[in-house]
C-alpha cells in the first residue's frame, strides 16, 4: 500500500515571494504534499490581526513547482490560515509551518510576530504548527544553511506530535551550518523593546512620527531563547495560546470581590 504523504500548509508574513518562504516550501516539498497560502504583500508585525472591515481577495498563482498549489491572499497571515482551513483545504492539514521569517521572533517579539500568529492560529484550529525565523533581516539572507535543521524539526513534530494547545517558535542564529552547535529547547527570555517615536516633518511642514527602539534583554538565564541564539544554538520555544495567568488566580481569589 502506498504511504500517504502528510498534508502541509505553508504560510508566512513577509509575503509569498519572500526568499524565506521559498526556502521553506522547498524543504516541505521533500516531506509531504504542500499547499501554500500566504500574503500578497509583506505583513510583518501584524500580530494576530484579522481583516473585518475590508474585502479579501484570493488568487491562485504559479510559482516554482507546478506540483505545489499556491494562493496569494490580500489579508494578514492569520487570514491566510483561516482561508486555507475554511475555503481551500478538503481536510485538516497534518502540519502548518510559517516563515522562514526574515529576522528574529525570539522573546517578546513573539507577541508582535505575524509569522508566529499564523502558527498560533493553526494551533487554535487543532493543527500542529511551527514558526521558523532566521536572525537575518537581509532579503537575500542565506537560508540554505538552515534547511537541514528545518527538515529535522519538521520530521520530529510529524513523528511525535505536539502537546495539545502548543505550537513551536523556532529561531535560527545567523551562522554557517558547521558553526551551529545544535537544537536547544528553551523558555522565552524576559526582554522588551525600549521604544520611542522619532518626530520629523514633511516637506510641507506637517509633523509625523517614526517608531524606533532598542532591544533590551533583562534575562541572564542560560535556559532562554536569547542565550541559545547568542551561543550558537537553534532555539525552540513551546508556545501556548491559553493566556490565562494560572499562578495569579489564588491571589486574585483572596480579594474581596463580592463584599
Amino acid at each position: 500500500m502506498k504511504k500517504v504523504k502528510p498534508l502541509i500548509l505553508v504560510t508566512n508574513d513577509d509575503g509569498i515571494s519572500a526568499p524565506g518562504i521559498r526556502a521553506l516550501i522547498a524543504v516541505m516539498a521533500e516531506i509531504g504534499e504542500v499547499i501554500v497560502v500566504a500574503p500578497d504583500t509583506p505583513q510583518s508585525a501584524m500580530g494576530h490581526a484579522i481583516t473585518i472591515n475590508n474585502t479579501l481577495f484570493l488568487n491562485k498563482i504559479s510559482k516554482d513547482n507546478d506540483e505545489i498549489t499556491e494562493y496569494s491572499c490580500s489579508g494578514t497571515p492569520v487570514d491566510c490560515v483561516k482561508f486555507a482551513v475554511s475555503e481551500i483545504l478538503k481536510r485538516k492539514p497534518d502540519l502548518c509551518v510559517s516563515g522562514v521569517n526574515h529576522g528574529s521572533n525570539s522573546s517578546i517579539n513573539v507577541i508582535y510576530s505575524g509569522t508566529m500568529s499564523a502558527a498560533v492560529e493553526a494551533g487554535i484550529e487543532g493543527i500542529p504548527a511551527i514558526g521558523f525565523s532566521l536572525l537575518d533581516y537581509d532579503w537575500n539572507a542565506d537560508f540554505e544553511t538552515i534547511k537541514p535543521f528545518i527538515r529535522k524539526i519538521t520530521l520530529e513534530v510529524l513523528e511525535n506530535s505536539l502537546p495539545q494547545g502548543v505550537v513551536l517558535n523556532v529561531n535560527f542564529p545567523k551562522l554557517k551550518f558547521d558553526d551551529i552547535k545544535g537544537i536547544k529547547i528553551c523558555r522565552q527570555a524576559k526582554a522588551m523593546w525600549a521604544e520611542k517615536f522619532d518626530k520629523r516633518k514633511t516637506p510641507q511642514g506637517r509633523d509625523y512620527y517614526w517608531l524606533t527602539g532598542e532591544f533590551v534583554n533583562q534575562d541572564k538565564g542560560e535556559d532562554t531563547d536569547e542565550w541559545a541564539l547568542e551561543n550558537g544554538y537553534v532555539s525552540v520555544v513551546p508556545v501556548q495560546f491559553d493566556l490565562t495567568a494560572y499562578h495569579a488566580t489564588q491571589q486574585l481569589n483572596s480579594w474581596k470581590w463580592n463584599e
